[in-house]
């Protein structure tokens, strides 16, 4: 299977926030931005595996500003390391005050997306390698990101019935 260079991975989408995206502050709810990210991850991964892909984790999400009404939003997402089978991705929304000319970083977000075959099964996808410095920052820490996830994962509680 071939490399792919992690810039050719990149998806990019654009929405417009509305009033029912958004909470008593006008600004828009932190769900809908979670949304926006599992679908643009979830493109970006398919584009990337050419199947299906389902979220098996979100691995961080961080608000670090807020989008109101009329403003565009910007996401784009990269595949930034894989496994066999399993895609991290990351993805970043900005908005655009389109009146003021404003422009901002609002959040930012790594989720682990894994290819599936025609079964339901995971299945090989292609390994991505980085160039510029940001890339070969993401892939070099993503070992750590997997170890933290996993981590986090032992530590769960095992699930119980429902009462």
């Amino acid at each position: 299977m071939d490399k792919i260079l992690i810039k050719d991975t990149k998806t990019t989408q654009t929405r417009l926030v509305l009033p029912p995206d958004t909470n008593h502050l006008d600004t828009i709810f932190g769900g809908k931005i979670l949304a926006y990210i599992d679908e643009i991850a979830a493109l970006t991964a398919m584009k990337h595996a050419k199947s299906a892909v389902v979220t098996a984790s979100i691995d961080s999400v961080d608000f670090l500003s807020s989008a109101k009404v009329g403003d565009s939003l910007t996401l784009e997402a990269y595949v930034t390391y894989t496994g066999t089978s399993s895609m991290e991705v990351y993805v970043k929304v900005i908005a655009h005050d389109l009146i003021n000319h404003e422009i901002t970083l609002t959040t930012e977000s790594f989720l682990t997306m894994v290819a599936l075959d025609q079964d339901g099964k995971p299945t090989p996808v292609p390994k991505v390698y980085p160039e510029s410095k940001q890339e070969k920052e993401f892939y070099s820490t993503a070992p750590e990101r997997k170890r933290l996830r996993k981590e986090r994962a032992a530590k769960r509680p095992k699930s119980s019935p429902i009462l």
